[in-house]
């Protein structure tokens, strides 16, 4: 069977005739060593953690939609369920990605690099492999709003009323940050 490891993405040798271990680029790993590193150059870019990571949601989400169906729960959302979730994605992706309380939860994937804004950091993924993917994941709330938007519609499927209170709570708050926002561009207009 042919799989993708982190060895098979590394940048050929610099005269062109092998990877960085002198393997030739011929066969399926050869295409897969050349593609890698005609896309990432210089740059270190894990495609095959980028691969296990799809591999991953695509099972998650694949195997939620099997269970939904064999449990017929697949019913259509309704339009006030999508809006209440996607604000609630909307603050459950930055509270994940930015907010300097979980930082701890993105500690072994991340380095801190600066604050950001009102109560959020700036971080870097860090490490190669599996760990920087997972970084560029936890550091990046348009990257995991897939991901959370995924767990809410698995909670409308299988615990509609739990999840509708949960996601209002993360609705409210996100309500509540703009309005914090718009309190102080008041006053420092005033100023």
């Amino acid at each position: 069977m042919w799989t993708i490891g982190e060895e098979d993405l590394v940048a050929g040798s610099s005269n062109g005739d092998g990877d960085k271990h002198g393997a030739p680029l011929t066969g399926r790993r050869g295409w897969w060593r050349r593609v890698a590193a005609e896309y990432s150059g210089s740059a270190d870019r894990p495609l095959g953690s980028y691969l296990g990571v799809m591999a991953a949601y695509a099972g998650f989400a694949g195997g939620l939609g099997l269970l939904a169906r064999s449990l017929g729960r697949l019913n259509s959302p309704r339009a006030a369920d999508i809006v209440l979730a996607g604000v609630a994605t909307h603050k459950v992706t930055r509270l994940i990605a930015k907010d300097p309380v979980t930082s701890p939860m993105r500690a072994p994937f991340t380095r801190f690099a600066d604050r950001s804004g009102d109560a959020e950091l700036a971080e870097e993924a860090r490490g190669t492999g599996l760990q920087k993917a997972i970084g560029e994941l936890v550091s990046c709330p348009f990257c995991l709003g897939q991901w959370v938007a995924t767990g809410f519609t698995a909670g409308y499927l299988f615990a509609p009323r739990a999840t509708r209170v949960i996601a209002a709570i993360f609705t409210e708050m996100a309500v509540a940050d703009f309005l914090h926002f718009g309190y102080s561009a008041a006053e420092q207009a005033q100023q």
